[in-house]
């Protein structure tokens, strides 16, 4: 366990070093970057912000805008991609890899064998991408916004990463140590409230 401070202080134990892939954590960091890149009009138009009471991975829409419910579940996060892809093209992943290591103040990295894994068997996930074309909640073909959202989950970082990922979005946007700035302050205060409203997928209400 690690937890990193606003003012710059880190305390751990255990393997804090040990490294695995960031998976759904990097959802909240893509909704901001999403924010950031394409403006909220523009992300709003995509996914919505409503807790969904439904598990992470549901192929549910909601029913009154037709858009996923909020980017922290599965759907709403590959809307994001999507949208990242179309405005940055071929430059999306490293851009965001770039921005989480700001965050994080080192290099991070792709696990290629966890990538290749999630490409090959997230059959759910690109049934969620083709339906998000269909609906006009992405505007890019469904297998370029899902490699990217495959790759973002594909990130390999350890608990000490996490810890100053989250230091530096409590401290809005700029790492405590560093003093560099990984995301802009307006994009975080929007992420910070989806992330406490939804950010719990079907535990939220509770």
């Amino acid at each position: 366990m690690a937890i990193a401070t606003t003012a710059g202080k880190v305390y751990a134990v255990g393997d804090v070093e040990a490294r695995f892939t960031i998976q759904s954590v990097s959802k909240a960091f893509a909704f901001c970057l999403a924010l950031e890149v394409a403006g909220p009009k523009v992300v709003a138009s995509r996914v919505g912000v409503e807790p969904s009471g439904d598990p992470f991975n549901a192929i549910v829409f909601d029913p009154q805008t037709n858009r996923p419910f909020n980017p922290m579940v599965n759907a709403g996060a590959i809307a994001v991609a999507g949208i990242l892809q179309e405005y940055l093209g071929d430059g999306a992943y490293d851009f965001m890899l770039e921005r989480f290591s700001a965050a994080a103040n080192r290099s991070l990295s792709l696990n290629d064998e966890v990538f290749r894994s999630e490409h090959e068997t997230g059959h759910r996930n690109r049934a969620i991408g083709h339906l998000l074309l269909a609906s006009d909640a992405i505007a890019v073909p469904p297998d370029a916004a899902l490699d990217l959202y495959f790759r973002q989950c594909s990130i390999d970082v350890s608990a000490f990463d996490l810890a100053w990922m989250g230091a530096t979005f409590a401290n809005m946007g700029t790492h405590p140590v560093s003093r560099k700035s990984a995301f802009e302050i307006a994009a975080v205060r929007s992420t910070l409230a989806v992330m406490f409203t939804c950010g719990m997928y079907d535990y939220a209400g509770h």
